[in-house]
Formats: structure tokens, sequence, C-alpha cells
């Protein structure tokens, strides 16, 4: 699902705001608060649905669904694509006539919650305890869970198995630590490949630094916590690797992303999300790449980000009731599945997991790694922060100062907590 990642492929921009915040939660404890008072009728309604679509295939699945889930309910849903959709949804919020359900992105989400344009309703979708903790956390402030996480995403690190194989590599050398994704790499640079490709952003490096110990907040999400000896390392052995040309990025091999770099054999490793699956299937048949986690980092942590969104209700929708019902019908495992096999995003729902990796074997690594994954910040105006910390990521093999790009960051960063 490319829209969710805007920020990490071209074609996608709003996406990569979407993700799940563990670390910055407000304080969240685990309790999520009673059922509210919802306002509406479950049958008759006629609900409107805002969205930011990846293409065809998501708008597709999503009209299918919500078409079944209108029949036997006897609701009609009127979907809205959005091209824009952060803009297009500030837009209507302001306009005091919001669509009754809409994804919340996480670079939205605290200040929906604050201008209490949110309903919170997280705690009114049944079985609300099934979704994965991570995903909970990420959208609950003072400890009221405000909506449902629709699904999620993990990074990880493909492999094109014929370069792989014609380095001489295998199983025994698989990326598993830094030491060994460092080897792996060098052995794989040369004759017009790059051992690794990936984004210039936060974004793909700060799994390193998770790798590292590092993290964005501290535990109860009330300070930044960019600027710690623990992500400095993590960006300092991106820094190596770029330093040694053994890592570039996107526009450094004249691709639009880590995907198109591995699919046309400019990269050999690249560090992207489920997404991928879906594209090389649709851009690339032909290639043959695997798929496994991150690493570990010099204390043996493993480490990876994460990425969600949510189904948001609006406070002012007249439909809540029944809002809440189609969420319910959306995010059954049935239709999670649904969801996973025609638009690639994993499931947000731990009963869904087995039966996910069952149908899709080969990305058993991303789900793997949904326990441990680090979320991006959903603090209002951070977006921009990140921006100017990502447009130094490029540079990092050359004039970039990871401990200036931290200290800087950090700086930044606080200074949206004032």
């Amino acid at each position: 699902m490319r829209v969710r990642r805007l920020r990490l492929i071209p074609a996608a921009v709003i996406a990569a705001t979407m993700l799940a915040a563990c670390s910055s939660s407000g304080g969240f404890s685990g309790k999520t608060g009673g059922p509210t008072t919802l306002s509406g009728k479950t049958s008759g309604a006629s609900l409107q649905l805002m969205f930011g679509s990846s293409g065809d295939a998501e708008t597709n699945a999503l009209k299918a669904a919500v078409d079944a889930w209108g029949t036997q309910t006897g609701n009609t849903v009127k979907l809205l694509p959005a091209a824009n959709f952060a803009q297009q949804l500030t837009q209507a919020v302001a306009g005091g006539a919001p669509p009754d359900l809409f994804y919340g992105t996480p670079a939205q989400f605290q200040s929906l919650v604050k201008s209490h344009a949110l309903a919170p309703t997280g705690q009114d979708v049944s079985n609300s305890s099934d979704f994965y903790p991570a995903l909970v956390k990420a959208f609950t402030v003072d400890n009221t869970f405000y909506c449902a996480p629709k699904d999620f995403s993990t990074l990880a690190i493909e492999i094109n198995t014929d370069l792989w194989q014609r380095a001489g590599l295998t199983d025994a050398d698989l990326p598993t630590t830094w030491a060994k994704l460092e080897a792996d790499a060098k052995k794989l640079t040369g004759n017009g490949v790059t051992g690794l490709v990936m984004q210039d952003t936060l974004d793909r490096v700060g799994a390193f630094m998770a790798e590292a110990g590092g993290t964005y907040m501290n535990a109860d999400g009330t300070k930044f916590t960019f600027d710690t000896p623990q992500n400095l390392q993590g960006l300092q052995y991106a820094q190596k690797l770029a330093k040694e040309g053994v890592l570039k990025f996107p526009k450094q091999v004249s691709t639009g992303w880590g995907g198109e770099a591995l699919g046309k054999g400019k990269a050999a490793m690249t560090i992207e999300g489920n997404w991928l699956v879906g594209a090389m299937k649709t851009d690339y048949p032909k290639l043959k790449y695997r798929v496994v986690p991150m690493p570990t980092g010099p204390t043996g942590k493993q480490g990876t980000l994460s990425f969600t969104n949510c189904w948001g209700i609006a406070a002012k929708s007249k439909h809540q009731a029944a809002a809440v019902s189609l969420v319910n019908y959306l995010t059954t495992a049935k239709q999670q599945l649904a969801f996973a096999e025609t638009v690639g995003v994993m499931p947000s729902r731990q009963s869904a997991r087995a039966q996910f990796v069952a149908q899709n074997p080969g990305q058993q690594a991303f789900i793997d790694e949904a326990g441990y994954a680090i979320p991006q910040v959903t603090t209002p105006g951070f977006a921009q922060v990140q921006a100017q910390f990502d447009s130094q990521v490029i540079n990092l093999g050359s004039t970039s100062d990871p401990k200036a790009m931290l200290s800087q960051l950090q700086k930044n960063a606080d200074a949206l907590l004032k």
C-alpha cells in the first residue's frame, strides 16, 4: 500500500506520516476507558469515508468492502478518495463538515484530538484487545483509545537473490548483525551494483538508531530523545557504510526509491516495508528476492521502524454508531486478510497473524518484527522538523555531521513541545 508511505515512495507522500507512535502516546497505561455514547443509529445511515488511495487496487478493495457492509446493514457509504489527504481532511474539519470516517494519520492525530475533532471510539470497536498493543498505544492519549488501527507495516531488508548467489554468499552470511550487513554490502558492491540502497530519511536510518538501543521519545511521550549516544552510534554506522561506498541513496543511483533500485539491479539489498511486495509484483515480476529481518545492533538488540494509520471517526458525525459498525466490519480478521492480499499491508489484529503468515510466507520477517518496532513521532509540526533532518541524510558519506544533525533535530523537536 504505497499511499501510506508518501515520504517513502515518490508516488505516495502522505503515508510516511502515518507511523504508529509507540513512544509518543502521552502516557498510555493500557487503560482504554468505557464505551462512549455514539450518535445516530446503525441502519439507514449515509456515511462519507475519506481516504488517501494508493491506486485502483486499494480503491476497488475498499469499495467492495463497504458495499458488502452496506448490503448487510442497510447503510450506504460514499467514498471520497483524496489526492492530498492531509490538506483535504484539514479543510473539511476546519469547515465544520468533516467526513464521518477517514484514515487517521499519526501526523494529524494529536492535532485532531486537541481540537476535539476526533471521537474517542477505539474502545467501542469489537475485541479491541486483539489489536497489537503498540498500535493501540499509537492512537491513545491520556489513556483514551481514540481510533482502531487499520493496518501496519515494518521495515526489513530485501535481497536480490541472484546477485547474492553470484557474490558467493549463502544463508550463513545473512545480515543478522551490523558486522554481517557491512560485510555483505562490501561483497555485493561493484560492476554497477551498490550493496545497499535505501531512502535518505529518518524513516530509514532511524532503524539503525533503534538497533543501537535508541529511541525517539521517552517512555511517557513527554520528551524527545534524539540527541543520545545510542542514536549517534546508529547514525554513525550508516555514515560508515556511506563513506565506504557500500550504502547509497536512490538519487545517487538514478532511481526514485529503494524498490526501484532493487528491481533494476542497481542495488543488491534495500531497506523497505512490506509495500515493496506489491510494487515488485507490478513493476518487476521477474525479480527474485527474499525478505529478512533488520540486523541486531552492537548490543544484540533487535530494532526496526513501524508505520500505521487508523479508522478515525469525526466528533461531529451524526452517524457515529454506524461508522463504528463499519469499522467493526473492516477490521475483522477476514477483511483485513483480504486487504492484505489486494493492497499489501499487514493486519492490525493479532488473531490474523497466523493466517497472514500462511498466506504470505515470504513476508514473515515483516510481521515477526511487530513486537519491537519503533514508530514515528505524532507530535504536530514534526513533519517539518524531520524534513530538515532528512535533507542532510544524503550527504552522510561526505559533509554531514551525525552529531550536529542529532543536536539540531533535538533542538527543533523540543521547540514543538513548548
